[in-house]
């Protein structure tokens, strides 16, 4: 179940990150407002998976879920570029998510 956290959150990542794009300051309290329960919920989950899975293998994959969907989602929706060398790196992430999560032990 662990696992499941960690993706969750982390997904919960990608809409905090994706929020901050609009929140203009902490003005528009809409987006803030999704913004703040976006990371709330994203550090309960991670927090939640550091119960059973080691904090170092946690937080990488947390992470690397959230930048590569940030990656994903700036390339679909905010014409950010997207180059065959981008796209080499974001498969290397997810080959080094997949690799600490198949040598983690759990």
């Amino acid at each position: 179940m662990a696992w499941v956290y960690i993706l969750i959150g982390g997904l919960l990542e990608i809409g905090f990150t994706t929020c901050m794009r609009y929140v203009d300051g902490f003005k528009n309290i809409p987006w803030t407002l999704a913004f703040l329960v976006c990371i709330v919920g994203s550090m309960l989950f991670l927090e939640a998976a550091t119960k059973s899975i080691p904090i170092g293998t946690a937080y990488a994959v947390w992470t690397g879920i959230g930048a590569l969907g940030t990656v994903v989602v700036g390339m679909a929706f905010f014409g950010e570029p997207a180059s065959l060398l981008r796209g080499a790196l974001v498969l290397a992430l997810v080959g080094s998510i997949a690799g600490l999560k198949l040598t983690s032990g759990h």
